[in-house]
């Protein structure tokens, strides 16, 4: 109360940059809204819905054991990221649940990092806001330090490892309640509308190739990908034929009244959470929106709040708007600016030590870029922030003591600087 107070009493509304700062916070939350939420957002929480309900942590987890072979056990770990929209505190119990039964230090600390790093979430805003040379090599890094880190680790602590090896795992075998296939159908169907729905307009004065003929019919290939999400839920989950029909031909009516995209995928996803929350028959059906109702309630307030600190902090910068935010450009450019060893290691120590909630790295990054933020630096800082901040530090001192937890952040912010030091040199 005595700073909200202050904060009111001692307002510089007379201040010319505090008023440009307002209105740079303003306008940046408006283009969110607009381009972002509806058709980017909305499609990944129901897919990560898909992850929370569909897929059995026991089918998942036991291929991280120390029994699994280390090729297996490392891909999975590596890549899990990419089906999980989690941030690096979300991740802690699953890291710690796999460690305590058994699993490998070297795949659990994979997982760990992975986790947080590529979800999916993350990797379409992404290249949608940042740029795609950003979001490839966002991905490629995440992967590359979940592999590395995850096996420097395991040299390290080789003697616990043998140890652990040759103790009996006893992780959980959970069968599916359907075939592997049908839930990766699914779920594949979903990321594919997403995809195609977010595809970006290629550069001004391209006419010709691949990208741009998939611009040029993207809504036609969503609507495609679209159907094929009707046959399953029809043959796979088992919803009602005729409820999956109406919500079908309401679709298809907001297409006939009106040309805008973001109402045909409102409706469609209107439709599609009246008709899973009413089913009677498959429980999972209901707990699937459940589960993505679960996971936009915690990330969008979340996200929301970082889209207007950015906006506010650091300035509002898309297509031809640029508005100054209340931090002069120069600030940023003397610690983050350029491709110094000094930036990149400033960068990824921040980002080490700052809770990044799922998602709002990116607006905050897209500020920071804008105001003079070099390239390298900011990929330091996606590479560290992401999967660690303090409170997640603290958790993983618990689970695997000081030693190796201080080793696993030294791993990351040294790997971060010289991975921000390359990219930056490019």
């Amino acid at each position: 109360m005595i700073a909200f107070f202050l904060l009111a009493f001692f307002m510089p509304l007379s201040s010319e940059r505090f008023r440009e700062a307002i209105m740079a916070m303003l306008d940046l939350t408006k283009w969110y809204a607009q381009e972002h939420v509806i058709l980017c957002l909305l499609p990944a929480f129901f897919i990560a819905g898909v992850i929370a309900v569909f897929v059995s942590q026991g089918a998942v987890l036991k291929y991280f054991g120390a029994q699994a072979k280390k090729w297996v056990s490392y891909s999975i770990a590596s890549f899990s990221g990419t089906i999980l929209a989690v941030c690096s505190c979300t991740i802690l119990p699953l890291f710690s649940s796999i460690h305590k039964r058994g699993a490998g230090l070297g795949p659990a600390i994979a997982f760990l990092y992975s986790g947080p790093a590529i979800n999916i979430l993350a990797i379409i805003l992404t290249a949608r806001i940042l740029g795609f040379e950003m979001g490839v090599a966002r991905i490629i890094g995440a992967v590359v330090f979940a592999l590395v880190i995850g096996g420097v680790m395991s040299l390290i602590y080789r003697k616990e490892e043998r140890e652990k090896v040759q103790q009996q795992m006893n992780v959980p075998q959970e069968e599916g309640k359907r075939p592997m296939w049908q839930t990766a159908f699914h779920f594949f169907t979903l990321v594919l509308i997403l995809v195609f729905a977010n595809w970006g307009k290629p550069a001004d004065g391209v006419t010709e190739g691949a990208w741009f003929w998939i611009w040029a019919n993207k809504w036609h290939i969503t609507s495609f990908f679209g159907l094929l999400l009707v046959f399953s839920l029809i043959y796979i989950l088992k919803l009602k034929w005729q409820y999956v029909l109406t919500g079908v031909l309401l679709t298809a009516a907001s297409g006939v009244l009106t040309e805008s995209p973001m109402i045909h995928m409102v409706v469609g996803i209107a439709s599609l959470a009246v008709i899973t929350l009413a089913d009677k028959s498959e429980e999972e059906n209901k707990q699937w929106t459940l589960s993505t109702w679960d996971f936009t309630k915690q990330i969008m307030p979340l996200l929301a709040l970082g889209v207007l600190v950015a906006g506010f902090l650091l300035g509002s910068t898309h297509g031809d708007t640029h508005l100054p935010g209340v931090i002069p450009n120069e600030w940023v450019v003397n610690l983050v600016g350029g491709n110094s060893v000094f930036s990149n290691f400033f960068a990824s120590i921040v980002g080490a030590f700052m809770y990044f909630a799922t998602l709002t790295e990116v607006p905050i990054l897209q500020g920071l870029m804008s105001a003079g933020m070099g390239k390298g630096p900011a990929l330091a800082l996606l590479l560290a922030g992401p999967s660690l901040s303090l409170p997640n530090m603290l958790v993983i001192r618990g689970v695997l003591g000081n030693q190796k937890t201080a080793v696993y952040v030294l791993l990351v912010v040294v790997m971060a600087t010289v991975s921000g030091l390359i990219y930056g040199g490019i």
